[in-house]
């Protein structure tokens, strides 16, 4: 059965129960369609975001407005877009921190759960640990002995509280039983800086980010974040097999709505935005991202949040880590 022809068949399905008028659900997209990004212009949300949005708008022969409302670790486009008419006609970028970590750390106005419908995902990434090369570190496992053997003497710089280096790194602390004092900041890039000059001794980010100035010596890689080595930098271990079994930290983000839009049109964004992320064209422009282009169901990305969501309500809980 074609995409169409699925689609075509519920819609009808959905007409026929009274769920929503027929002609609005069978010629979705009619008018503009607002793609609500919760961070600032620039940074690699905005432009996977971009990318897609173009790419969708090609496909639907409507325009796709990319809006950027940053702020709250990403709660505040968020809680923007679950208060949005349920039409199709809003759709959100759904970060890691702002889906799944933000709710373990305060009582949110949403509930990425209950207010918001996952559509599909749209990329993976892991990160690189890397070390001030003013430390006589070079592995992980002589991270872990130096920082034992110097408790709350290293610090490690994150994008901000609730990020994903913030909990990955209390992650790696307590699966290590080590200490170490966490330095946010407004940007990873700045976390980065600071690791470069030698004021704050490691921290993580995505590979795209951080390969340049490991190939150019201003950090040393230790490590990369995922269970599975990356193709980019294939010499260097994963941190779960280079001394903490089990250790992950995978970034990720997909297309959210709110609550309650018809399972036609969810259907429907479904199929386009697969077809998007299969294009040559956001493949060519994606490349150097550091991430990987994902797809998949809704069902596949509900699961995933409903998985990482828990696992970060353990991580903060079982760490105490709180917001800075």
């Amino acid at each position: 059965m074609t995409e169409i022809v699925r689609f075509a068949v519920l819609a009808l399905t959905a007409c026929g129960a009274g769920v929503i008028p027929c002609d609005a659900t069978a010629q979705y997209p009619t008018r503009p369609i607002r793609f609500l990004v919760p961070s600032a212009p620039g940074g690699t949300p905005d432009i996977i975001s971009r990318v897609v949005g173009a790419e969708l708008s090609k496909q639907t022969g409507q325009q796709v407005v990319v809006d950027n409302r940053a702020g709250a670790n990403g709660g505040i486009g968020m809680h923007m877009l679950a208060r949005a008419t349920p039409d199709g006609y809003t759709i959100g970028y759904g970060p890691l921190s702002a889906v799944a970590i933000n709710p373990s750390f305060v009582k949110l106005p949403y509930d990425p759960q209950k207010d918001l419908q996952m559509v599909a995902q749209l990329v993976f990434g892991m990160h690189i640990l890397t070390v001030s090369p003013s430390l006589p570190i070079k592995s992980v496992q002589e991270l872990i002995d130096f920082a034992k053997n110097n408790p709350g003497k290293l610090s490690y710089g994150s994008a901000g509280s609730g990020s994903s280096q913030h909990v990955g790194i209390e992650m790696f602390k307590l699966m290590t039983g080590t200490q170490m004092v966490h330095v946010p900041f407004k940007a990873i890039q700045t976390a980065t800086t600071e690791v470069i000059a030698g004021r704050v001794q490691l921290t993580f980010d995505n590979l795209a980010s951080m390969l340049p100035h490991v190939r150019a010596g201003r950090v040393r890689a230790l490590g990369v974040t995922s269970l599975k080595r990356s193709p980019a930098i294939p010499e260097l271990p994963t941190i779960s097999e280079a001394g903490v079994p089990g250790f992950e930290v995978t970034t990720w983000s997909g297309v959210v709505v709110p609550a309650g839009v018809p399972k036609p049109i969810i259907a429907r964004l479904n199929a386009e935005i697969n077809k998007a992320l299969a294009s040559q064209s956001a493949k060519e422009r994606l490349a150097g991202s550091g991430y990987d282009l994902v797809g998949g169901t809704p069902e596949q990305f509900t699961e995933l949040v409903s998985r990482e969501i828990a696992k970060w309500a353990d991580v903060v809980k079982r760490t105490g880590a709180k917001l800075d």
